[in-house]
């Protein structure tokens, strides 16, 4: 079964979107998502669809449910790489994707995240806890 890699960087997971997505593929990268955001305690979520020159209503909402389902597990979500259509798509479809901020590209929508979560969590290693205080 296929699915979509998902990076790791720091606090940040990154997912570039490189093909078109069915509706299972979809599904499955919005469950592969929250549960890697649990897992790793992730604090944003990048999602790069500059390669997708067409998204329809069900994808809007897998964006859309992967920015609030990430945001109730207290991460951001940022999509980047927008192509003119998909935005004059998602506006006509009256898709608002709640819960999800834009960005024009990959350096941008990392810069949003670290200004939204806060720099110092990005720098600091993450505590031991054996580690004498």
């Amino acid at each position: 079964m296929d699915r979509i890699p998902i990076l790791r960087m720091g606090k940040f997971l990154l997912v570039t979107i490189q093909i078109d997505l069915y509706d299972r593929l979809a599904t499955n990268l919005e469950s592969d998502l929250v549960q890697m955001v649990n897992k790793t305690g992730a604090r944003g979520v990048l999602i790069d669809i500059s390669a997708l020159s067409i998204v329809d209503s069900f994808m809007g909402r897998i964006l859309g449910n992967i920015g609030s389902m990430s945001h109730i597990m207290d991460a951001e979500t940022v999509v980047v790489g927008m192509q003119p259509a998909v935005a004059i798509t998602l506006i006509e479809l009256g898709l608002e994707l709640k819960g999800v901020h834009t960005a024009l590209n990959v350096e941008k929508g990392m810069e949003l995240l670290v200004a939204k979560i806060g720099s110092q969590e990005v720098d600091q290693p993450a505590e031991d806890e054996d580690s004498p205080e």
